[in-house]
């Protein structure tokens, strides 16, 4: 090769590795801006995104509307969207013994575009299970902000307690899903819930049961008993659920008795059997919560990362509803007590 040629061709590379470099560098930029906890405020409902940087990759974890926290099967930077990828099979076809012998897989898509630096615009492409379409819903993200520092909970100040339930009707509730039945009745002086099912027939989607009053932080004391196999949940301010569940026996797990459900696993099981009466005792308290059952404390101030599946809203920082869970199962509650916190 000629000396001017090579000059050239060296340059060109040169050129080109600089070209490579810089573009790294601005993707590298670009993607850190995505990096944190964001909530996703949808339409009828909550989700929730995490997106952190491993050693070698990029990963993420996502709620959208019910159900857990997942961590994503993809997520990659395309132009300048963050795009992340849930991935599902379905069963097509079974053979005469049961197998599976045509398998789809249906890859649901959900993207985001940065508006500014404490705000998003998504949109969700969610594949219908007939693989005939799809569903696109259009969302906004916001920030969350960062959790403050472990508050001490031995200094927390109360005010007055406020009986939820006064043991006769259901005067201070209402159903949140004001379309769907009641499944709640007072029963000598139980709050209980029966979501009767018949047999051969649609299923019915009962109602969950909502305080009237909203609240901010607080305590919140009350008696539950679950009957074998049931499971229901209650949320704190309409947007954190502390599960209720017979999960008696069961190793530790974030969806037992008491466990913030998906997110907070109970240190130690403290249920008992189905069909006792059961105490909760739960403080919530600037994103920070503790929860004891039947008098042992297996929450012990841990930070609430985000909201819960079933959320009424994304927002974690307006007053909220006490709302329980009525389409689970049976359940009972009894002498629901909160007492604001005031500082």
């Amino acid at each position: 090769m000629k000396r001017n040629s090579l000059i050239n061709f060296i340059g060109m590379c040169i050129l080109i590795t600089g070209f490579s470099s810089c573009s790294f560098a601005q993707d590298k930029k670009s993607v850190e801006s995505f990096f944190g906890r964001w909530s996703l405020y949808l339409p009828g409902g909550a989700g929730w995104l995490e997106v952190h940087p491993e050693e070698s990759y990029l990963d993420a974890s996502l709620l959208w509307y019910g159900g857990s926290v997942v961590p994503v099967d993809n997520v990659y930077l395309e132009d300048d969207e963050l795009v992340v990828t849930l991935v599902s099979e379905v069963i097509r076809e079974r053979n005469k013994a049961g197998e599976a012998v045509r398998t789809h897989v249906l890859t649901d898509l959900y993207k985001f575009k940065m508006i500014n630096e404490n705000e998003m615009k998504g949109l969700a492409i969610d594949v219908e299970k007939d693989s005939l379409g799809v569903v696109k819903t259009e969302f906004k993200a916001k920030r969350i902000p960062d959790l403050p520092s472990t508050p001490d909970f031995s200094k927390i100040k109360y005010g007055k307690p406020v009986e939820l339930f006064n043991g006769k009707d259901l005067s201070g509730w209402q159903l949140l899903e004001k379309e769907r039945p009641n499944g709640f009745k007072v029963e000598n002086g139980v709050l209980a819930n029966n979501p009767v099912q018949k047999e051969g027939e649609p299923h019915i989607s009962y109602g969950n049961l909502r305080t009237v009053k909203e609240f901010e932080d607080f305590n919140l004391k009350l008696q539950v008993n679950v009957p074998e196999g049931s499971n229901s949940g209650i949320y704190l301010r309409g947007i954190y659920e502390v599960q209720v569940l017979d999960s008696y026996g069961n190793p530790l797990d974030s969806h037992n008795m008491g466990a913030i459900y998906s997110r907070i696993t109970p240190s130690v099981a403290a249920e008992k059997p189905a069909g006792e009466w059961q105490q909760l005792d739960i403080t919530l308290y600037k994103r920070y919560v503790t929860v004891i059952l039947n008098g042992v404390k297996i929450i012990d101030c841990q930070p609430l990362l985000g909201v819960t599946g079933g959320a009424l809203t994304a927002d974690e920082f307006s007053p909220g509803p006490i709302y329980l869970q009525g389409d689970h199962g049976k359940v009972m509650y009894r002498d629901i007590v909160l007492t604001p916190i005031i500082e």
